[in-house]
């Protein structure tokens, strides 16, 4: 499982569950469950991650979240 922060959601325009990754820009992916969104996410993030090493370009790293108790 990738660590990058992951905002699921339903879309009514799209009939189905979303999926963004806010840290790499343009990363999303969709699935009928919330489960098969998570699913491809995983998928959908080492592509984009590879895609950026080919190109050249910078890899985000994960936002690290400090917890206040």
């Amino acid at each position: 499982m990738n660590k990058y922060k992951q905002v699921i959601y339903w879309s009514e325009e799209e009939h189905k569950f979303i999926v963004e990754v806010p840290e790499l820009p343009g990363c999303m992916a969709d699935g009928m469950t919330e489960e098969e969104a998570l699913k491809n996410t995983e998928q959908i993030v080492s592509e984009w991650v590879e895609t950026a090493r080919i190109l050249g370009r910078k890899v985000p790293q994960p936002e690290r979240k400090v917890v206040y108790m």
